[in-house]
């Protein structure tokens, strides 16, 4: 379905019948990688999962959105449906916005969160990546200098996967959400939160849900077997898990 916010066609599922909630991608994601957990949850609520604008069959922003610009959309699409007494469901990117909706007044009707391997937590800069970033730095020096036709080729040999398979404007959107650090607005999250997590998370690892149970005021954390998709690589306990916050 289509849905028109802030003048911007966005593409959204929902199914279901009962109270709202809302599921908010990660990066580089679609609602069809949802497409299980809508399910389950459609079976009391109604499920709406949004492509943000560059994400799945929404189209990019016109210009580079920053984590702000994502939270003040999802606002905007809350208010379109006039959610009440609502759940929000973050994974990964997803979460990151959920956590930046606390940075203004909380969000009105929200009764719930549930963070699957969310981020908002900026790596730690080890001395090793230091190294890896001065290495890095200094080879595109020397092809600025030497062979700029090859500054591109070499860019992307040394990017992560999400930015070799996003577009132009999505790399520099990219570039300007990914390290946003927001662990001040842990603190901020004023509703009960569950955290579920991959014990072998390397994009968004397990000491991330640990400092956000330690900081956020009403948290609870379950760790399940499985990566950065923790909902995929173990449905069965993560269905029981849902099951049990939602009152399924």
């Amino acid at each position: 379905m289509t849905v028109t916010i802030c003048g911007r066609d966005v593409h959204y599922t929902v199914e279901g019948q009962g109270a709202p909630v809302l599921i908010l991608e990660g990066w580089g994601t679609n609602t069809d990688v949802y497409a299980s957990v809508s399910r389950l949850l459609s079976a009391r609520y109604t499920v709406y999962t949004l492509d943000f604008p560059g994400f799945g069959k929404s189209p990019e922003p016109d210009t580079v959105w920053d984590v702000g610009d994502y939270a003040s959309f999802t606002r905007a699409f809350i208010e379109h449906f006039a959610f009440e007494s609502y759940t929000l469901i973050g994974h990964s990117f997803g979460g990151r916005v959920i956590f930046k909706l606390f940075e203004e007044d909380p969000p009105k009707g929200l009764s719930r969160i549930i963070l699957i391997d969310s981020a908002g937590v900026k790596p730690k800069d080890t001395f090793k990546k230091k190294m890896r970033r001065m290495k890095y730095k200094f080879g595109r020096r020397i092809l600025e200098l030497f062979a700029p036709a090859k500054v591109e080729k070499y860019r992307l040999k040394h990017s992560s996967a999400d930015y070799k398979a996003a577009s132009p404007m999505m790399r520099e959107v990219l570039k300007k959400t990914v390290s946003e650090d927001l662990t001040h607005l842990f603190s901020r999250v004023n509703v009960p939160t569950l955290l579920i997590w991959g014990k072998n998370d390397t994009a968004t690892p397990l000491s991330d849900a640990k400092l956000m149970e330690k900081t956020i005021p009403d948290a609870g954390l379950v760790e399940l077997e499985g990566g950065h998709y923790s909902f995929l690589d173990q449905p069965v306990i993560f269905s029981r898990v849902m099951a049990s916050f939602m009152k399924l």
